[in-house]
């Protein structure tokens, strides 16, 4: 089902865990699924380059490795690179997912983008009270 690539970014996470000192939170669900995909970054504040991402995901193998290979593909980049990453360039880097996992990799463009935004609102004065990641078990 899964080609070699996939499996082994699933095999080898990558920035798995809450970014300590982050300055950056999002959090994406599919009900239809169930995937829940968690996202922590520390950007600097001066350069807007994102130096440090990590990730939870409750979800089935692609739903991890594609949330892991995202992360991957921002860490060092800038704010705006960050948005610019679409769910097909994750695809793409992975070597292709079945059809029925694409939905995944939007997942993780969207929990990037919600990062995003949460840092851009904070920055902006928009959101004053912190979110929390929540616990999984």
């Amino acid at each position: 089902m899964y080609n070699e690539e996939v499996i082994k970014e699933f095999q080898n996470l990558q920035n798995v865990g809450v970014v300590e000192n982050y300055n950056a939170y999002g959090k994406i669900g599919n009900a239809a699924c169930g995937d829940i995909m968690e996202m922590t970054m520390y950007i600097n504040p001066e350069t807007e380059i994102i130096e440090q991402v990590g990730f939870r995901t409750f979800g089935c193998a692609a739903a991890q490795a594609t949330s892991s290979r995202a992360t991957t593909l921002v860490k060092g980049k800038t704010v705006q690179e960050a948005l610019a990453l679409s769910n097909k360039a994750v695809v793409d880097s992975l070597g292709g997912l079945p059809a029925q996992k694409m939905h995944c990799s939007v997942l993780a463009e969207e929990a990037i983008k919600a990062c995003v935004e949460n840092y851009l609102d904070r920055k902006a004065g928009k959101i004053t009270d912190s979110n929390e990641p929540t616990k999984m078990v």
